[in-house]
């Protein structure tokens, strides 16, 4: 016979019950710390990278459709731009080693390195056992936005990208070119692979121009209607050999919903330039991650 569950004691009944205990005020006056300072990362030459661009020549450019995504190849030592051309759009950043897909963008060790949303100055790390910078942002035309009176910020590594997925479980749909969709069709395509050995690698993503935060009473993740307007742009410097995919939100500019057809969506430019030879004297493209990788064995 299975013993008895013993019987709640007033502290553990009032936590069954949602009712806060006596000490409430006490224990959520406690201050918070800083989980990972990031005083001791790696300096970004912010002006070493500027005079490399200011002599950098557009080598390619990539125009990816509204509601559709598209893959780039970025050499180590290069630039790349992200701009809006002809209205409100918010893309999808998927970023990998060009040269080994198990190298990829890690959304949440960038956000608990930087914060929420990302800027000049800051950089895209790589997944483990690497964890290295791959791109660094070098140049943000909403770098003015901070966080607004909701919480809300641009270029989130919060959100993990729309997926049909989701939109089945919420709402019983069969909805294909949501942003995991687009991005997996443009990897498999620039890839010549199929749909089932592409998708795996698609990760989440780097929000780009999207507005969003969470509630401050529910804790609820949201998004609003970004500020981007044609002519603004995100500018990323290639730590390492990059392979990029970028989707154009089927959302627009997220002020309403994603996952349809409902938005007004514009196509995203994608372009890449080469600096000068000489330019960067004295940078070289990150080492992997120093950790001996024993795990205590």
């Amino acid at each position: 016979m299975s013993k008895p569950a013993s019987e709640p004691t007033a502290e553990t009944a009032s936590c069954y019950l949602g009712v806060a205990p006596s000490d409430a005020a006490e224990r959520r006056a406690v201050k918070p710390v800083i989980c990972y300072p990031n005083e001791t990362l790696p300096p970004v030459d912010l002006n070493l990278y500027g005079r490399a661009r200011a002599g950098a020549v557009k080598t390619d450019e990539v125009l990816v459709p509204a509601r559709d995504a598209a893959c780039f190849e970025v050499p180590a030592g290069h630039f790349f731009r992200i701009s809006s051309v002809e209205g409100a759009q918010v893309g999808d950043l998927n970023l990998w080693n060009r040269n080994d897909l198990a190298e990829r963008f890690y959304s949440g060790k960038t956000r608990a390195l930087h914060g929420t949303h990302i800027t000049a100055g800051e950089q895209m790390w790589t997944s483990f056992p690497n964890l290295r910078p791959m791109a660094t942002l070098t140049d943000d035309t909403l770098g003015w936005y901070g966080i607004d009176e909701y919480g809300g910020s641009v270029h989130d590594v919060i959100g993990t990208r729309c997926d049909p997925y989701t939109g089945n479980l919420l709402a019983g749909s069969q909805y294909h070119y949501c942003c995991h969709s687009n991005l997996t069709r443009a990897l498999a395509d620039h890839l010549g692979v199929s749909l089932s050995e592409a998708e795996p690698h698609v990760h989440d993503v780097l929000n780009v121009f999207m507005c969003t935060g969470f509630t401050r009473d529910t804790g609820q993740y949201f998004m609003k209607a970004s500020p981007v307007r044609p002519g603004d742009y995100l500018e990323f410097f290639a730590e390492i050999d990059l392979l990029g995919a970028l989707s154009a939100c089927p959302g627009g500019d997220c002020s309403a919903q994603h996952s349809s057809d409902t938005a007004a969506c514009y196509p995203l430019l994608v372009e890449v330039f080469a600096p000068a030879d000489g330019a960067l004297e004295g940078w070289a493209s990150p080492q992997v991650n120093g950790y001996d990788g024993s795990h205590g064995r």
